[in-house]
Formats: structure tokens, C-alpha cells, sequence
């Protein structure tokens, strides 16, 4: 790795590995027919396509007709969440239980469904960023038709414990969906050892090209079509298949749950050297708790220093970062995660995200922790000349 050129943002979207992308070039340039045709050059697209379901099922812990792609993690999210408020208005259940962690594919599809009289139930989480099974159950009422809770923070990398808040659900007789765009291919996930009856996840979040995601759902669960058309995806989702971008997210996948319980133990040394050089920083507090966080995720907020001024600084020396959701950086509204596990304004203004896998040496964390601090304390200076 370069040594002036730090790339930590991986939460937003990971670059291309290798074996994506050498995977996806043949259906670019040569295989590139259409995997509902019959020629050989559609039929060669054709058993791209299977093969990657297997591959990713897999991965999963699923069942190969269990997967259905889509175009990412908030198309995912969107169809768990709309079809289950479809099926729940027909039965007479319009209350959907959720998080106030969540992504806005999450939360923003929750506000819509509210305009057509569903209730939403938003779980608040304690300082540290965790939600109990204890508060799902005392919240899933009668009339209850959906409980929504991501895995993986995409903010603060807590990590939720969806094996028994699915336990709680299954005693209730509620579905569980589970958006775990952040955790695929960073963490061992398998379905069934969950217990989930849905799970989103996003390819360009483990290095598979952008555009690519899919809902897993659980066999024997079933939920309406998505879109209509042509018949694809086992009639759920019609529309021509991105055979490229699939082989891309199977090759990806392959790749990253390969070896990963010493990724993630390499990774998380290196979260854990981080966190603790950051913190020697005054005006300095980790956001999130550390002991149930993904292994790459690193939050910290400084007092007296603004967010944007922080990043175009660290962005000079090299280091590409962000102040939290990727899908909200444009937004002037603070981080609704951190608010929820009631950070203080000036520190919420103030944070950091750093997101990374597992190949950053001991002098890299050096380097970035001095860029850090360094802009950190011309920050403060500056501000102090300032008023």
C-alpha cells in the first residue's frame, strides 16, 4: 500500500477485488447474451447465473432458490419491508417494529408506509448502540406484521443479536427481516443458525462491483413479487439479469468468507490498536460499544472540530474516511445514529469514521493516527484564532 494513500471508507464501498472483477470480464466482453435466450453465448450467461446462486446460497447457509438479486442493499430493504406491510394490510396487521439505528433505506421506507396508516414502533438503543431481544418482545403486539433489525450498524459497527431476537419473533408468530448489508462478507453469516426470515445484503460492500445485491428469503417464507415482467428470478423480481455484477458479488463473497475468523481476529487488532491511539487524543469518545462491533469499524468524534474540515484535511494527507452514512454525506442534518445513543451535539458534529480490512500494518496506524491528531489540533487552533 502506498504509504500517503489510505483508503477507509470501506462502510461506503469497498474497491473491486481481483477475483470479481476477473470473474465479471468475460460477461462483458464475450458471454454477454441474454440468460433467458437459448444460443450458446446466452446459455454460457445462463449457468454463470445458477452457478453464482449456489455460490452465494452457500455463503449464506441458504438454499439456492432462496436468493434473489436485486440492484443493492435499499432495493433489498425496501421489498422486505413493502411486502410484509402488503401481506400484514390483508390480514389486518399494520404495526412494523424497527430500530432507530437503521439505515434509511429502513427508516425512510418505515416514514412512507406511516402515510398509509401503518404504525411504526422505533426501538431506542442504550449508549453503547445495542438493542435487547427483551425490548422486540414487550414491543410486537397483536397486531404486529413485521420487526425490521440490522445486523451490522453501517455507523457505529455495533453488532445486534439477531439469533435471539429471531427466537423472540418465532414465539410471537412474527417474521424477521434483517438488513445485513454490513456484515456480509465481513462476517460468518448463516440464515439458519440466525433464524431470519429475510436477510438484505449489498455486493459493493465486499468488493463485488456496484449495482448488485439480493434478498435472501427464507424457504417456506413467502412474500409477493417485487416486479412483474418477464418472469426472472423464479418470477420475484422480473427483469433482465446483471449476469456480470452477479458473477462479480459470487466471486467477491468467495473470497471474503475465505479464512475469515483470522481476518477478522487480524482486523480487529488493528480496530482495537486504533481505537486506543484515538483516545489518547483530548476531547476524544468512541461511539458505539467495542465489544460486539464489526471487526473494521472505527467511530470516534472530537470535541471543537467539525466533521467536513476534519475529512478535507485527512483527504490532503492521503486518507480517504467519512463522517458517517456514505448515503447521507450530502445532507446537513447530524447523524441520526449518533443522536439516538445520545451523543452530545458537539461531538456528533465532530466524528469520524474509519473503515478498513485487514492489511493495514502497525506503521499505517501510526501514520494515520498522527494525521489524526494533527488535524484535529490545527483544527482547534484555528477555531481558537477564529473566536
Amino acid at each position: 500500500m502506498d504509504k500517503l494513500s489510505f483508503y477507509l471508507d470501506n462502510a461506503a464501498s469497498m474497491p473491486v477485488n481481483e477475483d470479481a472483477l476477473s470473474a465479471a470480464m468475460p460477461f462483458i466482453t464475450e458471454h454477454y447474451g441474454n440468460p433467458s435466450s437459448l444460443h450458446k453465448k446466452s446459455m454460457a450467461a445462463a449457468n454463470a447465473l445458477l452457478e453464482s446462486r449456489k455460490s452465494i446460497a452457500y455463503a449464506l447457509g441458504a438454499q439456492p432458490g432462496d436468493v434473489f438479486f436485486t440492484s443493492g442493499g435499499t432495493e433489498s430493504d425496501n421489498w422486505a419491508l413493502r411486502s410484509a406491510a402488503r401481506v400484514g394490510a390483508a390480514a389486518g396487521r399494520n404495526h412494523i417494529v424497527t430500530t432507530a439505528l437503521e439505515h434509511h433505506a429502513i427508516l425512510n421506507t418505515c416514514a412512507d408506509l406511516e402515510k398509509d396508516g401503518f404504525s411504526i414502533t422505533y426501538l431506542p438503543p442504550d449508549r453503547d448502540g445495542y438493542i435487547t431481544p427483551q425490548q422486540v418482545n414487550s414491543a410486537i403486539t397483536d397486531q404486529t406484521c413485521l420487526v425490521s433489525v440490522m445486523l451490522a450498524n453501517n455507523e457505529i459497527g455495533t453488532l445486534q443479536p439477531i439469533k435471539k431476537i429471531a427466537a423472540e419473533c418465532r414465539r410471537k408468530g412474527v417474521p424477521l427481516h434483517t438488513d445485513a448489508v454490513q456484515a456480509v462478507g465481513h462476517l460468518p453469516v448463516d440464515v439458519q443458525e440466525l433464524g431470519v426470515d429475510m436477510l438484505s445484503f449489498s455486493g459493493h460492500k465486499f468488493g463485488a462491483m456496484k449495482g448488485v445485491g439480493g434478498l435472501c428469503i427464507r424457504s417456506g417464507f413467502s412474500i409477493p413479487p417485487l416486479i412483474y415482467g418477464g418472469g426472472q428470478e423464479y418470477g420475484m423480481r422480473s427483469g433482465t439479469e446483471p449476469v456480470a455484477q452477479i458473477v462479480s458479488m459470487a466471486a467477491a463473497l468467495s473470497e471474503m468468507t475465505q479464512d475469515i475468523y483470522h481476518k477478522i481476529e487480524r482486523t480487529e487488532d488493528i480496530r482495537d490498536r486504533m481505537i486506543n491511539d484515538l483516545l489518547q487524543i483530548p476531547g476524544s469518545h468512541l461511539n458505539g460499544g467495542i465489544k460486539n462491533r464489526l471487526a473494521g469499524n472505527v467511530n470516534i468524534s472530537f470535541s471543537g472540530v467539525e466533521s467536513e474540515s476534519l475529512l478535507l484535511m485527512l483527504d490532503m494527507r492521503g486518507i480517504c474516511a467519512s463522517g458517517g452514512s456514505a448515503c447521507t454525506s450530502s445532507s446537513k442534518e447530524p447523524s441520526h445514529v449518533l443522536r439516538a445513543i445520545g451523543t452530545s451535539e458537539e461531538y456528533i458534529k465532530g466524528s469520524l469514521r474509519l473503515t478498513f480490512e485487514d492489511d493495514l500494518t502497525a506503521s499505517d496506524v501510526e501514520y494515520i493516527v498522527d494525521a489524526v491528531r494533527d488535524s484535529v489540533e490545527k483544527l482547534r487552533a484555528l477555531r481558537n484564532e477564529i473566536t
